[in-house]
């Protein structure tokens, strides 16, 4: 559907006014500079820093002074209490009970300056160095090692130097062997043997060998290298006769080899057949696992080891006499130590800090300085955005705000001249006129005043378009919201608009359920319906036909009122979509995103007095959207226009109570 205008002459800027379609347009929102380094985490991030590095260099300063005090009394009281407790393991596995204890444990504290006290799991004392002299004892809250020879400490056994070997060796001390214990005849038998071998091995392989005798009196040969095992396998000398059994191990390595078998059995795995070296071979399937085998081995050992040791007893060493020993003293040395480390500190964390302020200062000095060219009259101020935090997004705003306000400067100076073009023909006609009649050169007739009046009423008509718009965008257009029956409101503005559409030979058709109803204001849908179907009449084509209609657009849920931020009224629930369309020559698609701005006109040689003020449809726009409701058009070229305003529907019971 076309839209006329004024004369391409009457309008300087010919057709629409590009201020006003830039002022009413739908603006493209700016991309948001979204924050990937935020502001807060940079200054943690430095807060951070600078405590990282004076907590750094001040742990390493106190340990670099520390370090050797603190490792010496570290070591030398893990050395007194790893000896005391190798001592008294070596009592326990070599005892059945702890009778006569007594002695070894004032020893020990003589050579320790400690005082030894060991008690049972229960708490009563075995033993305790300071009985006689010292008041009574009172454990602390941790006991310094619980002894027993089957399940040792490990730490403290690798502090004496002792050697752990197995798995095995490492749970039950060496020193336990209880029934395992050769006799003298036994013993020396196998050392002899043993003395041989390591003669054989020296003459004949050239291995340096040595013997060593076990807890148990049980001899072996140990080479100085441990590469020396295959000259030994492809030697003389049979070390394997040192693995035989003697009588003395015969009896108790057969009750040890039947507790094992039965924890397997118990397991669901076959039996093995032991060594007295501590290795196995099974006997039958199921072959059982090597961890299965040496768990039942620990457990069985334990269990035939414990008539023969002590009971579990609990251990402390304490030092009721000693004061704390001072790891760190401020010699000079020190001081001067401390001094020079604080002032690197110092200088590293103002320097860190001054960067980093610097980097902070400087873009909010530059937006300082934009903002007071702009005070200044330099509506063009701008600042460079570099980076993505807080202040890269202060600049886009400052950015955004300058540029919005000089294009609203400018905006104003282009709407002062349109509306000025705009009343400058009404205005100018009139006083032409006026000015002939009184020269005389025209004669104030019924014709003349019929044309003035046509003039005035032009721009009386202009002037309350410009009043209403102004109104609708500022938010003060008061309405009277009513249920108002659609069907009627269109008959009721076809009716009128009969007699214009008759001498333009335009039919007019109406088209809408009575049952409709709308929630509006009756005088300011009337004047967005009036404005639509003059548009209509005014471009449609003689023999053409403009058509008014309404449709229910339904929704599930019910209706429900709202009230937005700004106090406009909204709808959340049916609609109303009232229609005129007409059979014009229809709107180009690249006009058709401007038609609902202020003086838009399709078409720029309508005249002022064909065409309309070019603020109808822009008129329409604001009420529809004070209503709470849009407008939409829809246009082919050469086969008409649709022009849609979608408002709320009015409930049943208003319509009701309207009735």
């Amino acid at each position: 559907m076309a839209r006329t205008g004024p004369p391409e002459a009457d309008r300087p800027h010919g057709g629409k006014s590009a201020v006003f379609r830039r002022m009413t347009a739908k603006r493209p929102r700016r991309a948001a500079v979204v924050p990937r380094r935020s502001l807060l985490i940079r200054l943690l991030a430095v807060s951070a820093l600078v405590s990282v590095c004076s907590i750094t260099a001040t742990a390493w300063v106190v340990l670099r002074t520390t370090a050797v005090e603190l490792g010496k009394e570290r070591g030398q009281a893990l050395a007194d209490d790893a000896r005391i407790y190798d001592t008294l393991m070596g009592w326990a596995a070599t005892h059945h009970d702890w009778a006569g204890v007594g002695p070894t444990v004032e020893r020990l504290s003589r050579q320790a300056g400690h005082r030894v006290v060991l008690t049972t799991e229960d708490g009563r004392t075995l033993a305790d160095s300071e009985a006689a002299r010292g008041p009574a004892f009172q454990p602390p809250g941790n006991a310094t090692a619980t002894v027993n020879p089957l399940s040792t400490d490990t730490e403290l056994s690798s502090a004496t130097g002792a050697d752990t070997g197995t798995r095995e060796a490492a749970i039950i001390d060496r020193r336990a062997v209880g029934p395992f214990r050769l006799s003298a005849e036994d013993s020396r038998r196998l050392r002899t043997l043993a003395l041989r071998l390591t003669r054989c091995l020296g003459n004949y392989a050239g291995i340096q060998a040595r013997t060593e005798v076990l807890p148990s009196g049980r001899p072996r040969v140990v080479t100085a290298s441990a590469g020396d095992a295959e000259a030994i396998g492809s030697s003389r000398c049979p070390l394997a006769l040192l693995d035989a059994p003697v009588p003395s191990e015969t009896k108790p390595l057969a009750a040890l080899n039947a507790l094992v078998d039965s924890c397997l059995r118990q397991r669901g795995t076959g039996p093995v057949t032991l060594m007295i070296t501590g290795g196995w071979t099974p006997r039958s399937e199921p072959v059982p696992p090597a961890s299965t085998v040496a768990s039942c081995l620990a457990t069985s050992r334990a269990q035939q080891l414990a008539p023969y040791v002590a009971p579990a007893a609990v251990l402390y060493v304490a030092s009721p006499g000693r004061v704390a020993t001072t790891f760190f003293d401020l010699s000079a040395a020190n001081r001067l130590r401390i001094a020079g480390w604080a002032a690197v500190v110092i200088v590293i964390t103002v320097t860190v800090t001054s960067l980093a302020g610097i980097r902070l200062v400087r873009p909010l000095r530059v937006l300082t300085g934009a903002a007071m060219r702009m005070e200044g009259g330099e509506l063009s101020a701008r600042v460079p955005v570099r980076g993505s935090d807080e202040i890269a997004r202060l600049s886009a705003a400052f950015n955004a705000m300058s540029q919005r306000r000089e294009e609203l400067e400018s905006m104003r100076r282009e709407m002062t001249n349109d509306v000025a073009h705009e009343l400058r023909t009404p205005v100018s006609n009139l006083r032409g006129w006026l000015e002939a009649v009184e020269d005389g050169i025209a004669r104030p007739d019924a014709a003349l005043v019929t044309s003035l009046l046509g003039q005035a009423l032009q721009l009386q008509h202009i002037i309350d378009d410009l009043r209403d718009l102004s109104a609708a965008e500022a938010g003060e257009l008061r309405l009277s919201p009513a249920a108002i029956p659609v069907a009627d409101l269109l008959s009721a503005v076809a009716d009128a608009a009969r007699a214009t559409a008759g001498a333009a030979d335009v039919s007019l058709r109406v088209t809408a359920d009575p049952a409709i109803v709308v929630d509006a204001d009756r005088v300011r849908l009337r004047q967005m319906v009036d404005n639509l179907v003059s548009n209509a009449v005014r471009h449609t084509p003689p023999g053409g036909t403009v058509t008014l209609g309404a449709a229910l657009e339904q929704h599930e849920e019910p209706p429900e009122r709202e009230v937005d931020a700004a106090g406009k009224r909204g709808w959340a629930g049916d609609f109303v979509v009232i229609s005129v369309s007409d059979t014009g020559c229809g709107i180009p698609a690249g006009e058709l995103p401007h038609i609902f701005d202020r003086f838009w006109r399709a078409e720029k040689s309508r005249s002022r007095l064909n065409g309309g003020s070019g603020l109808g449809l822009a008129i329409v726009r604001r009420l529809a959207e004070a209503h709470g409701g849009t407008i939409t058009a829809v246009s082919t070229v050469g086969e008409g226009s649709t022009f849609a305003v979608r408002l709320p529907a009015a409930q049943a019971a208003e319509f009701g109570m309207l009735r």
